[in-house]
């Protein structure tokens, strides 16, 4: 069992800088891929980063060149890393860990959820 929790969200001035981070708890997911993905109001949750346990990552159109996903394995901990940040950031994040499915982009291919953490970007 894992039980992932976000923090790190808040309001952040549009291009300004955020960091978020994700502890896991209960068994390490060192080998195991983990994600990002938002969810603004209204809209289905979205793909934001992957990483494996190799360190390869992959992003979405709208935040590669922006957005930076890391992960340290011996603190069981997940991070987000966004720079130039735009209104369009604004959403609720949630880690996710243990994709069962080959397609990392899809929400539904992962295991483990966290709450969430709210970040909000003011224009």
């Amino acid at each position: 069992q894992v039980q992932l929790v976000e923090s790190g969200g808040g309001l952040v001035e549009a291009g300004g800088s955020l960091r978020l981070s994700c502890v896991a708890s209960g068994r390490t997911l060192r080998r195991n891929a983990m994600a990002w993905f938002r969810q603004a109001p209204g809209q289905e949750r979205e793909f934001v980063a992957t990483i494996w346990s190799g360190g390869v990552s992959k992003y979405a159109d709208s935040v590669k060149g922006r957005f930076t996903i890391s992960r340290v394995n011996a603190k069981n901990t997940l991070y987000l890393q966004g720079n130039s940040v735009k209104p369009e950031d604004t959403a609720v994040y949630y880690c996710a860990a243990e994709v069962l499915r080959a397609v990392v982009t899809d929400a539904t291919a992962w295991k483990y959820w966290g709450q969430g953490t709210q970040v909000t970007v003011s224009s």
